[in-house]
């Protein structure tokens, strides 16, 4: 039969976004002819696969092109090797170009409020594979897709407010939905890391698989725990990071090892397999139903959010992308004392103000007071 194609762009060409077609599974293991997974990979693992601007596109429309694969089942979300499935927005590109720009960047914006919504339109149930760190935008791409499985060496969460911004990209949205007022505010505010395992248990994950080998075996992050603890301030702590001693002892056991994602691909070939064992409009439906809740929250705030993070690239979103592109490893922040001591003061936003702020990330000996 001779179809229509309903591809907007049927050359695909983004640069930093592979778009390639996986085999799927039957039950017995056997390759099924004639059906396939795609998976859409963001290719940036230089700079942790953050996400440019035609790479923003890419995804807008590799969604769209999986959507109209008739012989596609399930859309794979994946980044580039071990270290990240994605860390956010490309932060130079954000310190040397939108930088100071509100309406460039609020037009990038509406790109990246289009790629959200590319996800959560999606015609094929979308997995988000984790190979690595899910932070910020990566973490707010990730919850627009229908599943997680994750390599449980992975971090999630939040940077926006350390790095000057809002994580208005969909975790004020999704978050509450996920996990509750009280955990989405700690993590949308603090921006503190979590593991996999504490990811897992606040039901942000679908499935955890390990992903170090030490002698040959898989065995668990070691710098996760599972079970309570009561931490240096007398808090009691469930699935966090380890401390104290055992922290030392972590980190020289995930040095001995290797990480493998095969059991990571394994989940995700299995939780595919799973869905091709169903009716495909009814499960079409469902997924579709289950989304609208994200949906809903998305649409009501996404364009306002879009203003705001526009104007904010001449205040805080400057000095914070700028500091955190031109910082070292040492320090990749402003000097957030400071700026909220020149602010009591009366201090305007201005170019001498940014660089006063900036003292620490330039790898200076004090603040340029300009006296």
């Amino acid at each position: 039969m001779s179809f229509f194609d309903h591809n907007i762009d049927s050359a695909f060409d983004y640069e930093g976004v592979l778009y390639e077609e996986r085999p799927i599974y039957d039950k017995a293991g056997e390759v099924i002819d004639g059906l396939h997974a795609i998976q859409i990979t963001l290719n940036n693992p230089a700079q942790y696969n953050s996400y440019t601007t035609d790479m923003v596109k890419g995804v807008i429309m590799g969604m769209r092109r999986a959507s109209n694969d008739r012989a596609c089942v399930a859309v794979v979300f994946t980044g580039a090797g071990d270290k990240a499935f994605c860390t956010g927005g490309n932060t130079k590109e954000y310190a040397e170009y939108y930088a100071g720009q509100p309406e460039e960047y609020r037009q990038y914006m509406r790109l990246f409020n289009d790629m959200v919504t590319a996800i959560l339109h999606c015609d094929k149930p979308v997995i988000c594979r984790v190979n690595g760190m899910r932070i910020a935008g990566g973490q707010e791409i990730g919850m627009a897709c229908d599943f997680t499985v994750a390599q449980d060496l992975a971090l999630f969460g939040q940077a926006g407010p350390m790095h000057g911004s809002a994580p208005d990209g969909g975790s004020t949205d999704f978050l509450p939905l996920f996990i509750g007022a009280e955990a989405a505010m700690e993590s949308c505010t603090l921006c503190e890391h979590w593991t996999a395992h504490k990811a897992y248990r606040m039901g942000l994950l679908t499935k955890i698989v390990p992903a170090l080998k030490v002698d040959g075996e898989f065995v668990p992050n070691p710098m996760a725990i599972t079970d309570r603890w009561i931490d240096d301030m007398g808090q009691i702590v469930y699935g966090d990071r380890v401390g104290g001693e055992g922290k030392a002892k972590a980190k020289e056991l995930l040095k001995a090892g290797e990480v493998d994602l095969s059991l990571l691909d394994k989940a995700v070939d299995s939780l595919i397999t799973s869905m091709v064992m169903t009716m495909p409009g009814c499960l079409s439906k469902t997924v579709e139903s289950v989304r609208k809740h994200k949906l809903a929250q998305w649409d009501k705030n996404r364009e306002t959010n879009r203003a705001w993070l526009g104007l904010n690239m001449m205040t805080e979103g400057r000095a914070g992308f700028r500091a955190f592109n031109e910082g070292s490893r040492e320090c990749r922040e402003a000097d957030f004392i400071l700026l909220r001591q020149r602010m009591a003061q009366g201090a305007k936003w201005n170019a001498e103000f940014t660089e006063e702020i900036l003292w620490r990330a330039h790898g200076k000996d004090g603040p340029d007071t300009g006296s």
